[in-house]
């Protein structure tokens, strides 16, 4: 059976209000411009999420909110705070517990980059991949049966875009 695995990490963040908490940032113009981007870059490819694993961040519940108007269907959202700021072992192990065959994970750096990094066993060719800037959005399928037989190197990119690509 395959698995299909959606790995964003957030929109761009505003940092106008430098006393706000790091988990109370919100996404600033272009990171709204970005979700709306991505929401509809996913649908035009059929990439349609049944779960989605998501931070508790304002700026991860924003990417998501911004996504998931171009997307059909109402996938169950899960806020996971073990997500906020998770290196790449929280978020396998997080991402073991799903149970949809398409998740969409939404996450922050720098644990998402090296969590991407290790799940497949090739990289996707961008030049932007190591980086995962903001936006960043890897689309892997793992041939398994259950979320919970995950281990790293076992997926194969299927596709991987950020915003300036899809506004560009």
């Amino acid at each position: 059976m395959t698995k299909r695995l959606i790995l964003t990490r957030h929109a761009k963040s505003s940092w106008d209000d430098p006393t706000m908490s790091d988990h109370d940032r919100p996404l600033n113009d272009r990171g709204k411009a970005a979700a709306a981007d991505l929401g509809e870059w996913l649908s035009s490819r059929g990439y349609i999420p049944e779960e989605v694993l998501c931070s508790d961040a304002l700026r991860t519940r924003k990417t998501w909110s911004g996504i998931a108007p171009a997307l059909p269907g109402t996938p169950i959202l899960t806020l996971k705070p073990a997500l906020y700021h998770a290196g790449s072992d929280v978020m396998l192990a997080v991402l073991r517990h799903a149970s949809a065959d398409t998740v969409m994970v939404i996450g922050h750096n720098p644990g998402i980059a090296e969590f991407a990094e290790r799940l497949v066993a090739k990289p996707p060719l961008n030049p932007e991949f190591r980086r995962y800037p903001t936006g960043a959005t890897l689309v892997a399928s793992f041939e398994i049966d259950a979320w919970a037989d995950l281990d790293y190197g076992m997926g194969a990119a299927r596709d991987f875009i950020v915003p300036s690509e899809i506004a560009g």
